[in-house]
């Protein structure tokens, strides 16, 4: 299936949002709970799959659906369509600060592997997958894999990143890099987690115990700021106690907690 030629326009800096412009009958998908805005004669409607294949049947539906839920993912994806007569416009937020990346498949000649927690929306006829990838170095993962999405077709596709983003071209070389800061990379690149080398670094070194390596040729987008790096630092950071430090961030803060 050929993926509908949609438009858009990335709107915003440090809290991106990506507006989509859909002609008449043309789809755009996203996961749940992705959308902003839409304009009058947007319908959307919540399918099980994202009807790349139309004539796949309610089992082969059910399947792949059933692999995004042991991933973590819903169950649903919305369809938005446009059943007006003119250019009709929806839009879709990142769920925390961050950079949103417009990929266009097409381009790339092959799928777009990502993190399954980066993909936002694409155009309908895109084919979104689970892929499961069991080479890893230390079997830190208890065997279930390194669970990425696969995203295959000829259209445009939207994920999100936090803090900045990176696209490397590799050319034959070999990249590696905290797991958590890999977003995407082309298909046909080999990744793989290994350990990190030496008990000292392990434990000491503040880098974490595995590193994400990839090899071969093509692109690679990475982001300076996980989201779990982000979650960890706020986590840190938070008042133990349950009322309010008015003096946060200065000396009375730390002198009130002592006192508490």
């Amino acid at each position: 299936m050929l993926c509908h030629e949609v438009d858009y326009k990335i709107i915003g800096h440090d809290m991106q949002m990506v507006e989509v412009e859909l002609d008449p009958n043309e789809t755009v998908i996203a996961e749940a709970g992705a959308m902003t805005y839409m304009e009058e004669d947007i319908t959307f409607e919540a399918k099980m799959g994202d009807g790349s294949e139309p004539d796949q049947g309610f089992m082969g539906k059910l399947f792949s659906a059933g692999k995004r839920v042991i991933s973590g993912e819903s169950l649903f994806m919305t369809h938005f369509t446009n059943t007006g007569s003119g250019k009709k416009h929806v839009s879709f937020a990142s769920p925390f600060p961050g950079s949103i990346i417009a990929i266009n498949l097409a381009q790339l000649g092959s799928g777009l592997l990502c993190q399954k927690d980066s993909f936002l929306a694409a155009a309908l006829g895109t084919k979104i997958d689970i892929a499961f990838n069991r080479k890893l170095g230390a079997g830190f993962f208890g065997g279930e894999g390194f669970i990425l999405e696969k995203l295959q077709g000829d259209g445009m596709a939207f994920i999100h990143a936090g803090g900045t983003v990176v696209k490397k071209e590799l050319n034959n070389q070999t990249l590696r890099l905290d797991t958590g800061c890999l977003v995407a990379f082309s298909d046909g690149i080999d990744y793989n987690i290994e350990m990190t080398k030496g008990l000292k670094s392990m434990f000491f070194g503040g880098e974490g115990m595995f590193l994400a390596t990839l090899r071969g040729t093509g692109s690679v987008w990475i982001q300076s700021l996980p989201f779990s790096r982000l979650a960890d630092r706020v986590l840190e950071n938070a008042p133990s106690h349950g009322g309010s430090d008015k003096g946060e961030g200065s000396i009375l803060g730390g002198i009130g907690r002592l006192i508490d």
